[in-house]
């Protein structure tokens, strides 16, 4: 898939749910590119409040969105950005 059209893979309006999924998948996507600082920040996605999560989004997207190597996880984070006030 081109990247102009990376957000046909996401749904319209994701949940809390499936923006912790896309978390999940952050966060092994950093672990395997030798990014664990990155991968610290959702260390406990699963457990953390809308607001922590947000924090941590926004804190990993700041220190990877100019470094092209990183670009496709940026893109990602991006998407979960975008949907922060999904978190309830």
């Amino acid at each position: 898939m081109a990247a102009e059209n990376e957000t046909l893979r996401w749904p319209t309006n994701p949940d809390h749910g499936a923006i912790v999924l896309q978390l999940v998948k952050a966060r092994a996507a950093a672990q395997a590119a030798g990014l664990h600082e990155l991968a610290d920040r959702f260390a406990e996605i699963e457990t953390m409040s809308a607001g922590r999560i947000a924090a941590a989004v926004v804190a990993a997207l700041t220190s990877i969105q100019e470094v092209p190597e990183h670009r496709a996880l940026a893109i990602d984070l991006e998407m979960v950005a975008i949907n922060l006030k999904n978190l309830r």
